[in-house]
């Protein structure tokens, strides 16, 4: 199965042929074209209930005319459903108000690498999946579970009038599942949960994911509450994540740092010196194509050097406001702005911690000897339905989920029930506030909506504000 195919490159340039003949020589366009086979095996009470495949060819274009841009998309790939998509996207730029913000096309340029590519993942069976299934039911031990096992296979071109061609594929597979046991006096159950994520379902193994997720869900039974109040914790990956991926969307996005809304200024320490950011695309086993939207090549970018803000994203638009350089991350939408989709949260220049895999609620590498360390505090599994309150200050509220526990002199004593925090992630993550990086940084199991594919390892950080309880 090849990297890159003619028959995506073929509609692109077809796209680009009937524009020039409806609109003439004078049109600036740019087209996308991706070829996704997902497959998806899902799991609830323990059984297998659905299997689906689905490969779908999207063509967008986006074209700028008159000083007027437009964009629109289609599936249907036939030459009518190409000239359909080109007479639709010009009626829209002659119905738009101008675009004085129009970057132009990037410049021809190739990429730095074709994407990652597993063969295996590409071509894997439901049988595949369903033997990691089989595997996380059977490691739960009788506890009800629910989950799902998913491949992603895509191929994508980009090509522009200004002559840029540029191809390239990526694997995914990744595996997400819950074991539930049932709460004790009648209480409610308690819910365990372990995800992976790769660019080889080969790496994914159900047996780990499901003995961690019934560990933890035997771990969590009968917890109790605790007051309001700051708190040192110890976030597991599935918790720091949230981190990362709120820092990557609201943080470290040009069109936020352009508009005054975002807390990034680049120069100043805003976070501990322990902490590194990097994006890079062009990593050994890194999910995504290796170009933007805009067809700017992906290359490794910092962001954070121990500690120092000394970058942010951009794509085309938003480095012409910020009169710089396009950093590849352009996702097609100017509304939303450069979205680095490849962050890792690293510890700056360490790597030397032993990594350590053992039973019962700390299931996480690293996890271990981050709670060894912790005097009084919480052990945080997950956080979810997180919302911004305050994106200068990016200012998040969200709750817990899947298991907190109170930790006391190194060790877990009992289990807690679901939290509200309201915390500042930039503050959490400032000087003096990060006491220990886990040493591995896994990939999250990526948001449906956006394709991503970030980094967060386990951290210890010595404030965490906690407003609420289950009570109230």
């Amino acid at each position: 199965m090849s990297v890159a195919t003619d028959t995506e490159v073929r509609l692109a340039e077809q796209v680009l042929d009937v524009l020039r003949g409806q609109a003439g020589a004078g049109v600036e366009a740019e087209v996308v074209v991706t070829r996704t086979e997902l497959a998806l095996t899902r799991f609830a009470t323990s059984f297998i209930h659905q299997n689906v495949a689905d490969l779908t060819t999207t063509v967008r274009l986006r074209l700028h005319l008159d000083g007027r841009t437009a964009g629109g998309a289609t599936t249907v790939t036939s030459a009518e459903g190409l000239r359909d998509l080109v007479g639709r996207t010009l009626e829209g730029a002659r119905l738009l108000p101008p675009d004085p913000g129009w970057p132009g096309l990037a410049p021809s340029a190739p990429a730095a690498s074709s994407g990652t590519v597993d063969e295996a993942t590409a071509q894997a069976s439901p049988a595949e999946r369903a033997e990691r299934v089989r595997a996380f039911v059977d490691a739960a031990g009788g506890l009800e579970t629910a989950g799902y096992c998913r491949t992603r296979f895509t191929r994508g071109t980009f090509a522009n009038s200004a002559g840029q061609l540029v191809t390239g594929a990526t694997t995914e597979a990744a595996m997400d599942g819950i074991a539930r046991a049932a709460g004790g006096a009648g209480g409610a159950p308690a819910d365990g949960v372990a995800r992976a994520s790769s660019t080889r379902l080969a790496d994914l193994d159900g047996g780990v994911l499901g003995a961690r997720a019934s560990a933890k869900a035997r771990a969590a039974v009968d917890p109790g509450e605790i007051p309001p109040g700051v708190y040192p914790v110890v976030l597991e990956p599935a918790a720091a994540a949230d981190l990362v991926f709120s820092l990557a969307v609201e943080g470290f996005n040009g069109r936020s740092v352009n508009d005054g809304t975002s807390f990034a200024r680049i120069g100043e320490a805003q976070f501990d010196a322990s902490v590194s950011f990097v994006d890079d695309a062009t990593a050994p086993g890194a999910i995504g194509l290796p170009f933007d939207a805009d067809g700017t090549p992906k290359r490794r970018v910092e962001l954070v050097r121990a500690g120092t803000t000394v970058g942010v994203a951009q794509d085309r638009r938003t480095a012409a406001v910020a009169g710089t350089e396009s950093t590849g991350h352009g996702i097609g939408e100017a509304s939303f702005g450069a979205f680095p989709a490849n962050l890792a949260l690293l510890a700056s220049g360490s790597g030397d911690e032993q990594v350590h895999e053992v039973e019962g609620p700390v299931a996480d590498s690293g996890v271990a000897a981050l709670v060894a360390g912790l005097e009084r505090g919480l052990l945080v599994s997950d956080i979810w339905y997180t919302r911004v309150l305050d994106p200068r200050r990016l200012v998040l509220t969200g709750l817990t989920r899947n298991g907190v526990w109170l930790v006391e002199n190194g060790e877990i004593t009992r289990p807690v029930s679901t939290l509200r925090f309201t915390q500042s992630y930039p503050q959490a993550l400032g000087p003096g506030r990060v006491v220990g990086i886990g040493p591995v940084a896994p990939h999250v199991v990526g948001e449906d909506w956006i394709e991503a594919d970030l980094r967060a390892p386990a951290l210890s950080l010595a404030e965490w504000n906690i407003t609420g309880g289950a009570s109230g």
